[in-house]
């Protein structure tokens, strides 16, 4: 190679950052604090498995379980697999069923959407499933209500999918901690979505247009859908999967979501039955997050006494922020003027979860 083609291979390669190319979050699908496999789902959308994958299910009979597996492909130690439970031949024209991740501007804005340079986006990720199919991966800016959709086909074998799309020079994402852009997998549409002509480039008030010639995965229990290594970047060329170390991948998904034991917690009275709780939250979390009680069981030590709280009472929020958490729990009695600390006989079982998901 010349030395002019060396420096300009150089040069090129300098514009692909080495390090955090990958926007999304849990590509390797390696973090699952919720849980590791939901069975019933499709009834309602939501979190339920792996950190940062949402379910979006509407108006449809169809169930799945929700698992993360050790199936990947080579390098890939998981993979999130979805199975039709119960099928649904009869799709309605508002059903719909996505895989999702939305991400915040505050992560996008290398992506120049908005101005002149705006760059393309390139999406890669490894898919197999029990028979042939196809299916819509698209990117909806929900700033703007605007978005740009592709198909690809899935086989029985594990196959690596690239897909660039053109960059937008209208409508900058916001550059805050609100949801800016959201990556969808269509995997079951009704007519609403599926009797126009496929969405691209980016536009917007063409729901027709949005899952156009997708297979439903609804449409036999013998349905299945297997997917690893999914990574968004800049730029118009797949790179290889960027792997982030486990502690580093878990604790960008605390950002969205934390589990707490009991051990993390201090208490101090408040009332003779109520204890003001609280626990830090590392890392940060992206907003104020809502808390919910997992454990009907808390116990508390302090000096010459244990206290167990059973209380089903759920948690009052009292000044929580990003970084620290404080809330109310009743369910004690005779509580003395004093600090206790969580005796955590449970290190590994939360008793309360932190969601700040988008």
């Amino acid at each position: 190679m010349s030395k002019a083609a060396d420096l300009a291979s150089l040069a090129s390669a300098s514009e692909t950052a080495l390090s955090n190319r990958n926007i999304l979050y849990n590509g390797a699908m390696e973090i699952s604090q919720r849980a590791t496999s939901v069975t019933g789902i499709g009834a309602s959308s939501g979190y339920f498995t792996l950190d940062r994958w949402q379910i979006q299910a509407a108006n449809t009979a169809g169930r799945l379980t929700m698992t993360q597996t050790a199936d990947g492909p080579s390098g890939f130690a998981t993979c999130l697999k979805l199975d039709c439970t119960t099928a649904d031949t009869s799709i309605a024209a508002a059903e719909s069923l996505q895989l999702t991740q939305s991400l915040e501007g505050f992560d996008l804005q290398q992506l120049k959407k908005g101005t002149a340079s705006a760059e393309q986006i390139t999406i890669s990720f490894y898919v197999k499933g029990n028979a042939s199919a196809t299916y819509v991966a698209e990117m909806y800016d929900l700033d703007s209500d605007t978005h740009i959709n592709k198909t690809f086909s899935v086989t029985t074998s594990w196959t690596r999918i690239e897909l660039t799309y053109v960059g937008d020079t209208s409508n900058p994402f916001d550059n805050n901690n609100g949801g800016s852009l959201q990556f969808n997998i269509w995997l079951n549409a009704g007519s609403n979505f599926t009797s126009g002509t496929i969405q691209y480039p980016w536009g917007g008030g063409n729901n027709p247009g949005r899952a156009a010639g997708i297979t439903s995965f609804f449409d036999s229990t013998n349905r299945t859908f297997f997917i690893t290594g999914v990574q968004m970047e800049a730029g118009p060329v797949a790179t290889p999967f960027e792997h982030r170390s486990y502690g580093q991948e878990l604790a960008l998904c605390e950002r969205y979501f934390q589990s707490l034991v009991n051990g993390e917690l201090v208490g101090s009275k408040n009332t003779a039955s109520r204890m003001r709780i609280t626990a830090k939250l590392e890392p940060e979390m992206r907003a104020v997050p809502t808390v919910t009680r997992t454990s009907t069981n808390v116990v508390f030590q302090g000096v010459a006494e244990s206290l167990t709280s059973t209380s089903t009472t759920a948690a009052q929020a009292a000044n929580s922020g990003t970084k620290c958490m404080a809330f109310d729990l009743g369910g004690f009695s005779s509580l003395a003027a004093r600090s206790y600390g969580g005796a955590d006989s449970s290190p590994t079982s939360p008793v309360f979860n932190c969601d700040a998901e988008l």
